[in-house]
């Protein structure tokens, strides 16, 4: 008779599929992992077999054998503790040994059975190597749940691009939960993924815990200013996550009030990417008050927003208290000439900004010329790029443009081109 013993081991996966689906099932994959070993196996009753595989007498040669077979037990024994106790390297389920599997293969085919998904062939590939790229896979909510189920545990993937998946808040949730346990990866995109507010909350709870995390891609995932509230309190208490993305949502001014507070105490960002949000107003010259008191950014994209004069005018200011920033994209941000001569007036003094981009803004050849003479005036600017390439100089400009190079010979203007310039082609 075959004696089955069931060791239980609970495992803390479970949460990843915690929704309406799952908890509708008694026992699931994740409440339970069953080690199954079995008992030693009789002979006939009335015969015992000797090690050369006679029979033995069942009268003269039974106490031999029962020796012999009290020595197999004890072995057996001790096989089955250490079974027991190293579970991680040998399973029996159902009498049949299977290797252990450490990137997690069985569990997430059980997972997709679980949560009726396909699984996705290109992931069971790819699953021991160090960057895992699945962008346009259509895995949606639940395919989502499914693929965080192995990762809470893989240590081969250090980089993950989930790009366009369509993952929604629910399989943002689950990516969220995967990544306050796994303490490998360090590179994540999501971008493209319709998380929206409820995603973005679980995101920031994630951050909040994950110690791992150096790069983020939020873009493209219909945030607001409720997730510019999450995202904020995160960026307080994290001071691991060194590069993110919040571009290509729907971040509004109250956003940029939110974000202040975070910028100037946030010592972990070095690059931050704000572009094609709708950060305006009293919500841009609060931004740039934080950019003010931030003291590790190193580059910073605002570009595709509204901050206008008054926003100029306060990146202009924060200019001149901040000697760390090296890269500062606000082209298309409606900046009239008023504005760039505003902010020309921070890079008179500044002596770390590399690169600044100003391009398709009204600043007209008046900005253009005010930018370039405040770099003319400050003997200790490191600028090295002037962005203008849709906006057309006139000869005043190109003659100071000379006069600048002799000084800073590294430098580089990119523009439109000069007035008067342009013919028309001949056929």
């Amino acid at each position: 008779m075959v004696h089955v013993k069931k060791v239980v081991k609970e495992t803390p996966l479970h949460s990843v599929l915690e929704d309406n689906d799952a908890e509708t099932q008694s026992e699931t994959l994740w409440e339970k992992r069953v080690s199954q070993t079995e008992d030693d196996m009789c002979g006939p009753k009335d015969q015992r077999l000797s090690p050369d595989g006679n029979v033995l007498d069942r009268g003269e040669k039974e106490g031999e054998a029962e020796d012999e077979e009290n020595k197999e037990e004890k072995t057996r024994g001790e096989e089955r503790v250490i079974s027991d106790e190293e579970y991680d390297t040998d399973l029996e389920l159902g009498g049949k040994e299977v290797a252990y599997d450490p990137t997690g293969q069985t569990c997430y085919m059980e997972a997709c059975e679980m949560l009726q998904v396909m699984p996705a062939s290109y992931f069971l590939r790819h699953m021991q190597n160090n960057e895992l790229s699945m962008m346009h896979h259509g895995l949606g909510p639940q395919g989502t749940k499914a693929l965080a189920v192995p990762l809470v545990t893989n240590t081969s993937i250090l980089k993950l691009n989930l790009r366009d998946n369509g993952m929604e808040g629910m399989g943002g949730a689950a990516i969220a939960k995967m990544l306050k346990e796994n303490c490998y990866i360090t590179d994540v995109d999501l971008s493209n993924n319709n998380l929206g507010d409820s995603g973005a909350t679980a995101i920031a709870s994630m951050l909040k815990e994950n110690s791992t995390l150096l790069s983020l891609n939020l873009s493209g995932n219909h945030f607001t200013d409720c997730s510019a509230e999450d995202l904020s309190s995160a960026l307080m208490t994290n001071t691991k996550l060194q590069h993110l993305d919040l571009s290509h949502n729907a971040l509004g001014g109250h956003a940029g009030q939110t974000l202040r507070d975070s910028l100037s105490e946030n010592t972990g960002l070095r690059s931050l990417s704000l572009a094609w949000n709708c950060i305006r107003g009293r919500g841009a010259v609060m931004l740039a008050n934080g950019l003010e008191g931030n003291i590790f950014l190193r580059t910073v994209d605002l570009s595709f927003n509204g901050f206008g004069k008054e926003g100029a005018i306060a990146l202009g200011q924060a200019l001149k208290e901040n000697n760390v920033l090296e890269e500062l994209d606000v082209s298309n941000n409606r900046i009239p000439p008023e504005g760039a001569i505003h902010l020309a007036m921070g890079l008179k003094v500044n002596k770390t900004i590399k690169f600044l981009n100003m391009d398709m803004n009204p600043i007209q050849n008046a900005g253009c010329y005010g930018i370039l003479k405040s770099i003319q005036e400050n003997p200790h600017s490191a600028m090295e790029i002037l962005d203008f390439p849709d906006i057309t100089v006139n000869q005043d400009f190109e003659d100071l443009y000379t006069a600048v190079k002799e000084i800073f010979p590294a430098l580089t203007v990119k523009h439109r081109g000069r007035i008067g310039t342009f013919r028309k082609a001949k056929t």
